[in-house]
């Protein structure tokens, strides 16, 4: 019997998120991304669904790649506009008991003494639920308005990175004591100084020499959340990460991914199983197969190439509108479209020669993830078949349109897969680290940023 299966929904605080044109439906409710109802309704819907949580992705800039600047990415709402998605956490936490918030926010541009304040601030709101995506950001356009050139050289972004950690890391871990706040009446002091501690920090990058603003919150260090796909990212979430996303196209890709990353984890002197690991997919389901392909055929007539193109131009930084949509990939001169588009092409499964507007009919539904689509049971199917056979946890669910595909997913292929006993029916009490790995509320002693508690000999 396969292991538990689990799901998070992947979603941004903007229109359509990587299904470019499917805002035009007429059931996509995306546009409602500026009404805090449509956030309470998914994360109500979402913890019906028992999901582990809504992961919010997050850019700071525009996707200026494809011609050159971001008329298409505006023209088409490509991720623009985008509003931010911390401010929607307390909303969200108070119409649920235990849903998870995971938040993108990156380490490039804010200082992270103010960052470490607000998510402990949300930690203790959430009770615990709340979990960071630590994205270090790649597109130019958000370091041009920093008052930077470009963006850092990719390894060098990843250095910054691990001491920005190391200061959040002290500051949660290592600047109040459990006990420090007493909260005498009798002797008037609320907490003992003697039990705040200085972190006295000063790198390259950060000079941190004080306290921790906020006293100690339920889990201290919010779950971290990593989707670094390149070796010195695979290092970085081996280090750090508690719950990892990944986006292979197909079953052999993801298990040699998989497998990279659990050796990883073991090199970063931690159990291989500590950190889950979400596969990027969309399901389009419906009660019978064919309604299925319908309504999967329905959301394809809507999906934009243009849009697509902007994404994929952004993600692999080559601008594809210098080729025409039936130009063969072989003359696009690129090493990383190349490898990108090998990727799909076996995905496919019929070796034909790939167009540029071949890509853009992959990434029109869900961004560079597979589909699957079908009815409940083949869908159950699917998804064991990519549990059992890649060792991954669990999905990180896009959608075509939202709510809908959301409701689609709670209403046919949760109920089926609670059937084969590989999906649970009732949620782990407390924090979301401990909903997702069973181990308490805190770091475990194994990962880097317990050495930062007080009185830590690593």
């Amino acid at each position: 019997m396969s292991r538990e299966i689990r799901f998070n929904a992947f979603d941004m605080n903007c229109v359509a998120h990587q299904s470019p044109g499917l805002w035009r439906h007429p059931d996509d409710q995306s546009a409602r991304y500026k009404e805090l109802g449509y956030w309470t309704e998914l994360a109500k819907l979402l913890e019906v669904g028992k999901f582990d949580g809504l992961f919010i992705a997050d850019v700071l800039g525009t996707y200026d790649v494809y011609g050159g600047n971001h008329e298409a990415a505006i023209r088409q709402g490509a991720q623009i506009p985008v509003s931010d998605p911390l401010l929607l956490v307390t909303a969200l936490a108070s119409v649920t008991d235990h849903l998870g918030f995971g938040i993108t926010a990156g380490t490039g541009f804010e200082h992270p003494y103010p960052f470490a304040r607000r998510l402990s601030t949300l930690d203790h709101l959430t009770n615990g639920r709340i979990g960071w995506n630590v994205v270090t950001g790649y597109l130019p356009s958000a370091a041009q308005n920093m008052g930077h050139d470009d963006q850092l050289q990719h390894d060098d972004r990843y250095d910054h990175a691990d001491e920005y950690l190391e200061v959040l890391y002290k500051l949660w871990e290592g600047s109040w004591e459990d006990d420090a706040v007493v909260r005498d009446r009798e002797t008037g002091v609320f907490t003992d100084p003697a039990k705040v501690h200085p972190i006295e920090h000063r790198g390259k990058h950060f000079t941190v020499p004080g306290i921790h603003l906020a006293e100690p919150s339920v889990q201290r260090t919010p779950v971290i959340f990593q989707a670094g796909a390149s070796p010195r990212g695979t290092r970085f979430a081996a280090e750090n990460a508690e719950a990892i996303f990944v986006g292979a196209p197909t079953k052999a890709i993801l298990k040699n991914t998989v497998a990279n990353i659990r050796e990883a984890l073991k090199k970063a002197g931690r159990d291989p199983y500590s950190a889950r690991i979400y596969q990027l997919l969309t399901i389009i389901t419906d009660e019978t197969s064919d309604a299925a392909h319908a309504k999967h055929a329905e959301y394809q007539s809507y999906a934009s190439d243009e849009g697509a193109l902007v994404f994929m131009s952004g993600w692999m930084g080559i601008d594809l509108s210098k080729y025409d949509l039936d130009e063969p990939i072989g003359n696009v001169e690129s090493n990383a479209i190349q490898s990108f588009v090998s990727a799909f092409q076996q995905a496919s499964g019929d070796g034909s020669e790939w167009t540029v507007r071949d890509i853009a009919a992959w990434g029109g539904i869900g961004g560079a993830g597979p589909r699957v689509v079908g009815s409940p049971a083949e869908v159950a199917d699917e998804l064991q078949a990519w549990v059992d056979e890649t060792d991954v946890d669990g999905f990180n669910l896009a959608y075509a349109i939202t709510p809908g595909t959301f409701e689609d997913v709670v209403k046919y292929v949760v109920p089926e897969l609670q059937r084969r006993g590989v999906y649970r029916t009732e949620y782990t009490e407390g924090t979301l680290r401990n909903k997702l790995l069973g181990k308490g509320d805190r770091l475990p002693d194994d990962h880097r940023g317990a050495s930062y508690r007080i009185g830590a000999s690593g």
